[in-house]
Parts: C-alpha cells; structure tokens; sequence
C-alpha cells in the first residue's frame, strides 16, 4: 500500500474543502443542463452542434500526455491548480452567458454562434471541470491509508456529484421556468463562490510535501488499463445519451422550451437521486471491493440504459434515468478507487490524470455522436448506450483483473503480470 502524504499524518486533510470544490464546479455545470436543448433551438443550434459544446478538456485529445495537469498538481500543489481552474471557468461562464443573450436576440447567430459556443463552453469551461475532480481524487489517494477508507473517500467525490445533479437540476429547472437566461447568470456565480472557496479556504502544501518529479504511467500499464477500459466504456454509454436528455423529455412529452427545462431538471433529479443512494449509503456500508462495485453497477446501469430505448412514456423514461444514475454511482468508485490501490505515491497524481483523460475522451466522443445519431434516429444513441453497456458488464465478469483485489504486497509488483 502506498505511504500516505505528510499531509495525512501533520495537520488535518481538507478532504471536506476539496468536496465542496467539486460540488460547486459540478453545480454550475448542472445547473446549465436542464436548459441545452431549449437553448439551442433558441439560439436556431442544430443537435450535433450543441453536442460539440460538451467536448471537454483541451488535453484530452493528446493521448500522448494525459497526465500533465495532475502530475503539476503534485508538483507545484493543489491550490494554484485549483485557483486556475476556477478563475478560467468563471471567465469562460460569464462570456458563454453573455454570448447565449446575444444569440437570443439575435446579435449572434450561425457559424459564429457555434464556433463561441464551443470555445467557451468546450475548451475554456471543459478545460477548467477536468482539472477539479481528478485533482481531489489524487489528494484524496494521498491521506487515506486503506482500501476501505479509500473507495469511501472516492466514493464521497461521487456523492458530491450527485448532489450537484439533484441541486442543480433543480436550481436550472425552476430558473428556467421564469427564463432561459436566469441559469446562465446563476452559473458564473457559483463558479465564483468556488474561487473564492479555495482561494481562501485551501491550505498550500509545504515545499517538501510535494513532488518534484511525479511518476507517469502508462495507460497500457497492466495495473491499471482494465479499470480504464471499463470506465470509458461506462462513460462513453453515459455521453451518448447526457446531452440528448432534454430532446429526449422535449420530443417525447411534447413540451415547449420553457416546460423542457423544468422537466429535464426533473430526470436529471432522478439521477442524482441515484447517485447519491449509491455513493452516500450503498458504497460505504457494503464494504464492497472495486471490483464488485464495477460488476454490480454495471448491470443495474445496463437495465437502466435498456428501459430507457422504448418510447413508453414520462414513468419508464424517469426509473430508466434513476436506474443509470444508481448503478454508475456504484460503479464509479470503483472505477477511480481500485487502480489507486495498485500503484505507489508517486505515481497517484500520473494515475488521476489517467483517470480523467479516460473519463473526458468520453466526452470528445459520446456528446457529438450522441446528438449526431439522435438526428438520424432517435432511439440510435440509446441502443449504442446500452450495448455499450452491456460489454462494460461483462468485461468486468470476466477479466481476471477484476476477479480479487490483489493485496498490499502484492502491488509492487503487479505491473509485471501479464495482460
């Protein structure tokens, strides 16, 4: 088992600072959910093109150095990345929300339009919620001493998240109800509170707690490329239908822009819901292992994901949505916990970057092909979806990395086991 941090044995680890890190960049990005799809018909944005704003993290596409960002955390210390972060979101936000006026009333439109969208709300705002969770995953990594404690704290990033999809599902919705724009001014503010958050809140970590020269690993490193492998799988099923949740609830129940905002936040709702079942009372009372966290998730998704492909109306297509977000709120802790188990100190931070390299590849994928086949046929991202799903679940059966969790001893030298 790798050492913990000085950190964890001096003074008292921020994990509770570094949740509500996470909360409030996930709330600003929920709470803009419920409104995409009115908003882009608004502003006359086609699907796919609204898809292409979901791309995120600039370096996500450079597969080549997936972690840069996490092993600078470790090198320079979590408070400037973060700072960093939450400054660029903020910026980025407040632009989009000025932009996303402009297009309403027609100050902006076309080629023009599109091209911002996806500047500010893709790279800028896409850039900055990447460098956040994986971030926290690494301190987290770092202080905690055991498996248990550590798939509970992984478990707590995805709590947060949760709730983020519950407050801000219902924040977006009932602000849209009044107007599109409210949530578009409520965004920037929350991004703001964060800044301020970690600013003032978050302690810098002393020069000889950091490290200078961060391991990097391989994404093809036998410890750990299963659980990436399984992670992008559940990832990529949950991008190709995340941005087409409001088509969906709008084509389906026949609402207008106004009504589509509010009832989208309520399905985005039952996700959290799940998420937070799963994250807050599942995972850290069943001491389940990484492995079957994955394995259980994964199949309660894949149900969820195969009820959502018929049209049957507003109560299969909630419970449907409610299922996803419980079982990928099982399945992610052990997703993001189990090959942190693995690999030593050094190499947390070249493994949490990894981790959201594989987590936002998805959605340079998923988003765009999700509302490019939704175009085509409706049902299309949703049966890609839940057959990806359906591989996920029964990688995770059958692969032997997922068949125990090696122990302490035995991590040194897992990464010479074959493939």
């Amino acid at each position: 088992m790798p050492a913990p941090a000085p950190e964890a044995t001096g003074s008292r680890p921020q994990i509770p600072l570094l949740l509500g890190a996470v909360l409030l960049v996930y709330l600003g990005q929920m709470t803009l959910n419920p409104i995409i799809a009115p908003l882009s018909r608004e502003v006359g944005l086609a699907e796919w093109q609204i898809g292409a704003t979901h791309q995120h993290r600039r370096d996500h596409a450079r597969a080549h150095q997936p972690s840069s960002g996490d092993a600078r955390a470790q090198s320079w210390g979590r408070k400037p990345v973060l700072v960093a972060a939450f400054a660029l979101a903020t910026v980025a936000m407040t632009l989009f929300a000025l932009l996303a006026w402009l297009g309403m009333v027609g100050a902006v439109s076309g080629i023009t339009l599109f091209v911002l969208f996806v500047l500010l709300r893709g790279v800028g705002f896409g850039t900055a919620i990447a460098a956040v969770p994986p971030t926290a995953q690494a301190y987290i990594a770092d202080v905690t001493t055991d498996e248990t404690a550590r798939v509970k704290g992984m478990a707590g990033v995805g709590a947060v998240q949760g709730i983020a999809i519950v407050a801000g599902s219902v924040v977006g919705g009932v602000l849209s109800a009044f107007d599109l724009i409210a949530p578009l001014i409520a965004v920037p503010v929350l991004l703001a509170s964060g800044l301020a958050l970690v600013a003032v809140g978050l302690r810098r970590e002393p020069r000889h707690a950091l490290i200078q020269r961060p391991a990097r690993i391989s994404p093809l490193d036998p410890r750990v490329w299963p659980f990436l492998l399984a992670g992008f799988g559940m990832f990529t099923a949950l991008g190709f239908i995340q941005v087409i949740t409001g088509f969906i609830v709008q084509d389906r129940l026949g609402l207008d822009a106004e009504t589509t905002g509010l009832v989208t936040g309520g399905a985005l709702l039952m996700a959290g819901l799940g998420m937070i079942l799963a994250q807050a009372v599942i995972v850290p009372r069943s001491r389940w292992t990484p492995a079957a966290l994955l394995r259980i998730g994964g199949t309660v998704a894949f149900l969820g994901f195969a009820l959502l492909i018929p049209d049957a109306g507003a109560i299969p297509l909630f419970t449907s949505i409610l299922l996803i977000g419980l079982g990928l709120g099982t399945a992610m802790p052990g997703f993001t916990a189990g090959p942190t188990l693995l690999v030593a100190r050094d190499e947390q931070g070249g493994l949490a970057g990894l981790i959201g390299a594989t987590t936002g590849l998805t959605f340079v994928i998923a988003p765009t092909a999700g509302t490019a086949l939704y175009g085509i046929s409706a049902p299309l991202p949703i049966i890609a979806s839940t057959a990806m799903m359906a591989v996920v679940a029964a990688f995770v059966f059958i692969h032997p990395r997922f068949r125990r969790t090696p122990a302490p001893q035995e991590a040194a030298v897992a990464a010479t086991e074959p493939t």
